[in-house]
């Protein structure tokens, strides 16, 4: 078990030099899981989550998607049947650069999701969007593989498990 304080403070060395990130604050918290970790999976997207559905159906692993949705304050990238779909395929959690929905529904869920806001609009399905791209919002940059740390002291990018 891991706290985003505690590795703040016995990394600082890596957050001086960039290898730890810590994330802009002003992130919304769902899900039931209300800390969670795991390497990234990056998806770039412009208002369509058909590639969050397919990343979703495969074996997670313990890995967080992460999902640079441009701040977009159109549509959801992530609801109610993705969050569960992500649970129940091993998925710890994601981190979305934009809008979610169903904020009852992801909070019944075991899968942990930081977001920028809630949207009730669902996204278009037009199969468009980049996966395992490097992705930088929040003040940090996000490459596949980095590992995430999110609790509700707010997340970190970590270039190694710590």
């Amino acid at each position: 078990m891991f706290a985003s304080t505690d590795l703040c403070d016995a990394h600082e060395d890596r957050l001086a030099d960039g290898r730890l990130q810590l994330a802009a604050p002003g992130w919304l918290e769902f899900g039931a899981t209300v800390r969670f970790s795991g390497p990234a999976v990056t998806l770039r997207l412009p208002d369509d989550n058909s590639l969050v559905r397919a990343t979703l159906e495969e074996p997670g692993r313990g890995r967080v998607l992460v999902i640079d949705g441009g701040a977009s304050i159109r549509c959801a990238l992530i609801g109610g049947n993705l969050a569960k779909l992500g649970q129940d395929n091993g998925w710890h959690g994601a981190i979305v650069n934009g809008g979610v929905r169903d904020a009852d529904e992801l909070d019944a869920c075991d899968f942990g999701i930081r977001a920028l806001h809630l949207v009730p609009r669902r996204s278009a399905k037009r199969g468009l969007g980049e996966r395992d791209v490097v992705l930088s919002f929040a003040g940090v940059i996000i490459t596949p593989g980095a590992i995430i740390y999110a609790d509700r002291d707010g997340w970190l990018v970590s270039d190694q498990p710590l």
